[in-house]
């Protein structure tokens, strides 16, 4: 009996020892993702890294405890864990998953600024062909994959070490066998209570560890530091998970008390409230400015991809990146402090074009079923212009649902990459050069000038990974930039293409009578982490062009703004009076207001903020509400406030205005219906 049970306790040595040997690889990649991104860390003391990396070790638990309690649950088997043959080839496959995400993530977060979420999931549903384009091309893919390997065997190594030093002795007999059965069962449920315990990442009672906990500093490099990407990518797959982050802003505060505060947030002295019982937002608006007097017939809105203000000329940048830009900025009106509804594509077109801010659990709200409501969109509120517009895009219009949701709301013509003509320059992931795209929009447009007014989307691509661009380049490459550089000159290029497409048509009859739109999609992250929003990923220029602009608003616009209030200021200048349902303003017909903001990151991340003014509010779900300061000039920048009346105001205006936001989309109440029409 000594015997037997001595190899019983060989076996538990042995899933103790496999546990350790698990723990270790994660905090390896751990160390290889603070490594690969150290850039983010120059600024964080030391004493806050070796925190999250003692954080981090309980969020590895749960993912070590997850794998190891099959081989708990093995002990219960007649022969044990036997050889030990399942075992080992339980923990090598699943150890492959882990370190297989443990180096994805690596440039991830590089390009995300966030651990592993529902952004992957989104990817590989989308087109898992040109995702795996855009990784090989983009990426050192054969570099990660030996990387995985040498992990992998490494991991493989120190598990037929543990096999090796817990081996029952020659002649010693296997802990297997009914006469061992109830030394077995009970060491097996000590095993399960202590690694379920791990998987809940405590062994108190109470909830388990969740994302919040991993929160320990005002830099968010340092709170990502302590998760697990692993662990976060699992939560963002869970349904439940995504249900329950938008029910916790549902119930945040009551529907009606949310109703009131956001009408008082986008309501204004100019609006009247349309059948204000059954409709939250919907509102016949007047503008205060005398612009719309008949001498706009058109509009062009142009959205840049990951045209990020913090390398705009204009906005301060001195790199030289977007000289085009800022030579445009110089005759329109540019709105400085303005920021993208979201941190994807995806968001930026919904939020532009349908004027729909980008709530949590549905930042893919193209592909959801609410994506098929009427939404308060160009196409929507200028009935008048019938089926004369056109959304041009070197891509794939497949992608994102893109085709599928702007035809819902009314654009009927759609030119894709497939459809445009001769192209100089053919990505191998994505579709076609921005040079090529502006190429086809002029055609376009004068097309659509021949029929009378019209409305024309016109979205870019090059700019976006793996950054393929014609050789020779019109333009200077970046260099200096370190893994920026690649991008800039990506930017830099674009930015070429639309200075090429505004000289093309800006001597045709339409131009003046046409109002263009210049926005970003949004932005993209550099080593400067703006508070837990990351605030580089989400400023953008935002850039009018229209005859005689300047002379009535001037040549700039400190309002604070986002992606949803274009519609309403576009339609303002287009019409004296207009009927919507957007979820923001006519920002030329505000006075004495420093404008507001609603931001949110895309995947499932669970943060959200309002920018009014220089304030900023973040706000997540069982977390304390963080205020801060936002300097805008001489560049973007940001510092913890405390106001606690400040932050009571801001916390309550953004509860209410994410609340109303998903009961309306909830209930249909998102666009003008067409039996109310639009005047």
């Amino acid at each position: 009996m000594p015997n037997i049970l001595a190899s019983l306790g060989k076996d538990s040595l042995f899933i103790a020892l496999s546990a350790l040997a698990l723990l270790a690889v994660e905090s390896v990649l751990r160390a290889l993702l603070y490594w690969h991104n150290h850039n983010l860390a120059i600024e964080i003391p030391s004493g806050e890294i070796v925190e999250s990396f003692l954080i981090g070790v309980r969020f590895d638990l749960i993912i070590a405890s997850y794998i190891i309690i099959p081989p708990c649950l093995g002990l219960l088997l007649p022969q044990g864990l036997g050889r030990r043959r399942l075992a080992r080839l339980w923990l090598g496959m699943t150890s492959a998953i882990i370190i297989f995400l443990g180096v994805l993530e690596l440039d991830f977060y590089r390009e995300f600024h966030s651990r592993l979420n529902s952004l992957v999931f989104q990817y590989i549903r989308e087109d898992p062909e040109t995702v795996a384009r855009m990784l090989w091309h983009g990426f050192p893919v054969l570099t990660y994959l030996l990387l995985v390997a040498i992990l992998w065997s490494l991991l493989q190594w120190l598990f037929a070490g543990a096999d090796k030093l817990t081996r029952p002795a020659p002649g010693q007999p296997p802990s297997g066998g009914w006469m061992l059965y109830p030394a077995r069962v009970g060491t097996a449920l000590v095993l399960l209570v202590l690694f379920i315990g791990g998987a809940r990442g405590s062994l108190a009672s109470g909830p388990p560890l969740r994302w919040g906990d991993a929160v320990h500093s005002d830099n968010p490099f340092s709170n990502h530091l302590g998760l697990n990407g692993t662990f976060t990518l699992i939560k963002a797959a869970s349904a439940e998970e995504q249900t329950s982050l938008s029910q916790w802003w549902l119930d945040a505060i009551g529907p009606q008390k949310a109703l009131k505060v956001t009408r008082q947030m986008l309501v204004t002295g100019n609006d009247r409230l349309v059948d204000p019982a059954a409709e939250p937002l919907l509102r016949t608006h007047r503008a205060s400015h005398d612009y719309a007097q008949g001498r706009l017939h058109n509009v062009v809105l142009i959205i840049m991809e990951s045209f990020a203000g913090a390398y705009v000329g204009a906005l301060g940048d001195d790199h030289g990146i977007t000289p085009e830009f800022d030579r445009l900025a110089a005759r329109g009106l540019l709105f400085r402090h303005f920021f993208s509804n979201g941190t994807h594509t995806h968001q930026g077109m919904f939020a532009s074009v349908a004027c729909f801010p980008n709530l949590p659990g549905h930042e893919y709200l193209m592909q959801q079923p609410e994506g098929s409501h009427r939404f308060s969109s160009l196409p929507a509120l200028l009935p008048e212009m019938g089926d004369n517009n056109v959304y041009v895009y070197n891509g794939d219009f497949r992608w994102d649902n893109q085709e599928g949701f702007f035809r819902g709301q009314g654009m009927d013509h759609f030119v894709g990459r497939d459809q445009i003509d001769n192209p100089k320059f053919v990505d191998d992931v994505w579709g076609v050069s921005d040079e090529d795209l502006f190429n086809q929009a002029a055609r376009e447009l004068d097309k659509l000038a021949d029929n009378g007014p019209f409305y024309a989307v016109v979205q870019t691509l090059s700019n976006h990974t793996p950054f393929s661009l014609p050789d020779p380049l019109p333009v200077k490459r970046v260099t200096g930039a370190g893994g920026l550089s690649e991008h800039l000159t990506a930017m830099r290029y674009s930015d070429w293409a639309l200075g090429q497409f505004f000289r093309h048509i800006e001597n045709k009859p339409y131009y003046r009578h046409t109002l263009f739109v210049i926005v970003g999609d949004h932005g993209f992250g550099n080593s400067r982490i703006l508070s837990a929003m990351d605030l580089n990923r989400f400023r953008i220029p935002m850039l009018m062009i229209a005859p005689g602009i300047q002379g009535v608003f001037g040549e700039a616009s400190d309002t604070v703004a986002s992606q949803v209030d274009i519609v309403p200021t576009a339609l303002a200048m287009l019409k004296k009076q207009s009927t919507h349902q957007c979820w923001g303003r006519d920002l030329l017909s505000l006075t004495d207001d420093p404008g507001f903001a609603v931001i949110k990151p895309s995947g499932s991340e669970q943060t959200s903020a309002i920018v009014k003014g220089h304030d900023i509010l973040t706000l997540a779900p069982g977390n304390p509400p963080q205020l801060g300061h936002v300097g805008f000039e001489p560049r973007l920048d940001w510092k913890p406030r405390r106001d606690p009346d400040r932050a009571r105001l801001l916390e309550r205006e953004l509860k209410s205005y994410i609340a109303t936001g998903l009961n309306a989309l909830e209930h249909n109440r998102t666009g003008v219906r067409p039996a109310q029409g639009t005047p």
